[in-house]
């Protein structure tokens, strides 16, 4: 190369090591913005994060005490670090969770520690060697058990975390007493810093702002309910506008309302086992049936499948033409406004503890299916084949458009477009004869898939009518959440519903901080087993 050469070479790697580093700069500026828009977001999603974050940090300083306050520190020494390590794995997002965790393990310590003074104490009446085999026969012999315990779907389910604690410290102190004499010693002073941890964690958690798991598996099932309730309306209402108003991005209104249906067993599930946990809210000390709120879950998920089914018909590649679907207008739209009325109040009798409005139970969506049946009946010939000549000018004009996009990527230019039966045999020439590749042959591929569609003979209302079919399933389906619906407020002792508050409007407000599933899948804890 040239010395010129070299030189303009070295000078555009500096500009490039220049541009690389302006990018790195700006980069890391935009950074703090970035993460502090980040963590108001987050907060500003539900401001109880925000709340959980200070009672945790005002929880580990105060068990910290034990090792910052001298007096404290030589009443429990180093044992104190265990009641920092049950704050941080106890103390969770909800009280029914903190109480689940809290109970399980100071109880598995507490049942652990006198199983273990037990064996300890038969095995110092005898000599040495057989103190060692009965340690190791007992050992053997509880940690088979426990574990066994374990496989049980009650025992798993409620006290698995209990059992884990059981476990770890029955192995900690009968072991360790073998060779360290002051084993008891040291047990006692470890539960008690448990149970101080333990017992700093029930108080953030019952007494300063308390989050209840009750009240957001009621919260939950009520923005479900909504979700779904615009979900079905604005499905059917974008199923009946011009195909270039309709939105096919996954992350639309109609996905997000399902979505959240669809996602949220296990949350039900674990918020239902925290909720069992926690005191009794109402006046009645009956036991609140947690239990009915994830059967109603189940309903709506049941439920919430055929939103799914009819969001895939608006999205579908074969559309009913808009002068077809203009006769079955009004009548779909009527359906959809009474499944979303009734869900609407279905979602108000629970938010308030009440019963359902007989009303918009009653009469309403059944008259709805009627006028939808009469407009379906009013127009028969739209259900049957179409005539002859009319498919086959389909037929033909798909073949013409495939015809055209052949001779476009092998270079040659059509001069007419041919119709009717013609055009259709002149296709069918060109592509036995014409074997040029096979990239040209993934290119015809999706116009001949639709090609193979629209040359059978369907009626143009086909699309409508699997359509209309979904729609009638859709109030089939909501009468199984009708029913677990009022079987809750049977079971809750809702009250009756007073005269005045047989009208109800229907709105969609937005939801309280912390209903929504994805929301209360981020707060749920994880499980610890220190």
């Amino acid at each position: 190369m040239l010395p010129s050469d070299t030189r303009m070479e070295k000078a555009r790697n500096e500009v490039k090591k220049q541009m690389h580093l302006g990018n790195v700069v700006a980069k890391m500026r935009r950074l703090p913005g970035l993460v502090w828009k980040k963590i108001w977001t987050v907060g500003r999603e539900d401001p109880r994060r925000v709340i959980h974050s200070l009672k945790v940090g005002l929880a580990l300083t105060l068990v910290s005490l034990l090792y910052l306050m001298e007096p404290l520190f030589q009443g429990i020494g180093q044992n104190a670090i265990w009641a920092v390590m049950t704050v941080v794995v106890v103390l969770e997002f909800t009280a029914g969770a903190t109480l689940c965790k809290g109970l399980n393990r100071g109880v598995g310590t507490l049942c652990a520690g006198s199983l273990a003074f037990f064996i300890e104490y038969i095995a110092n009446e005898s000599g040495h060697i057989f103190r060692a085999i009965f340690i190791a026969f007992a050992v053997f012999l509880i940690g088979a058990s426990a574990t066994y315990m374990r496989f049980f779907p009650y025992i798993k389910k409620n006290y698995d975390y209990g059992i884990v604690i059981f476990l770890l410290t029955f192995n900690l102190i009968t072991v360790s007493s073998y060779r360290v004499h002051n084993v008891l010693k040291i047990a006692h002073e470890r539960f008690y810093t448990i149970a101080i941890g333990c017992g700093i964690c029930l108080l953030m958690s019952l007494l300063v702002f308390p989050n209840w798991s009750g009240e957001d598996l009621h919260n939950s099932i009520i923005f479900k309910l909504e979700g779904l309730a615009g979900s079905i309306e604005d499905c059917v209402n974008e199923y009946f506008q011009d195909g270039g108003n309709k939105t096919h991005s996954p992350d639309n209104h109609i996905y997000k309302g399902y979505k959240a249906v669809l996602d949220s067993k296990s949350t039900e599930e674990t918020l239902a086992l925290h909720a069992s946990w926690e005191p009794r809210h109402s006046r009645h000390c009956y036991r609140y049936p947690w239990q009915q709120y994830v059967k109603l879950g189940a309903a709506l998920r049941h439920f919430g499948y055929t939103a799914v089914a009819l969001h895939g018909c608006v999205q579908s590649e074969i559309q009913t033409p808009q002068s077809v679907l203009a006769f079955f207008k009004d009548p779909c739209i009527r359906v959809a406004k009474e499944v979303s009325k009734v869900l609407m109040e279905l979602g108000d009798s629970i938010r308030n503890h009440r019963r359902c409005s007989p009303e918009v139970l009653s009469d309403h969506l059944h008259e709805a299916l009627q006028d939808l049946n009469n407009a379906i009946n009013s127009q028969p010939r739209l259900f049957l084949s179409s005539n002859h000549k009319k498919s086959r000018n389909m037929i033909a004009a798909a073949a013409a458009v495939a015809n055209q996009k052949s001779s476009k990527d092998s270079g040659v230019s059509l001069s007419s477009v041919k119709t009717d039966t013609s055009a259709l045999l002149e296709w069918r020439t060109k592509r036995v004869s014409d074997h040029s590749g096979e990239s040209e042959s993934k290119s015809l591929r999706p116009t001949l898939s639709k090609i193979a569609i629209t040359s059978l003979e369907f009626s143009e209302a086909l699309p409508f009518a699997a359509f209309a079919s979904l729609l009638v399933e859709t109030v089939a389906r909501l009468d199984l959440v009708i029913e677990e619906v009022e079987e809750l407020g049977r079971k809750a002792s809702f009250r009756e519903l007073k005269p005045g508050e047989e009208q109800i409007t229907v709105t969609c407000e937005k939801p309280r901080a912390g209903g929504n599933a994805v929301d209360l899948q981020t707060n749920l804890g994880t499980e610890g087993t220190v």
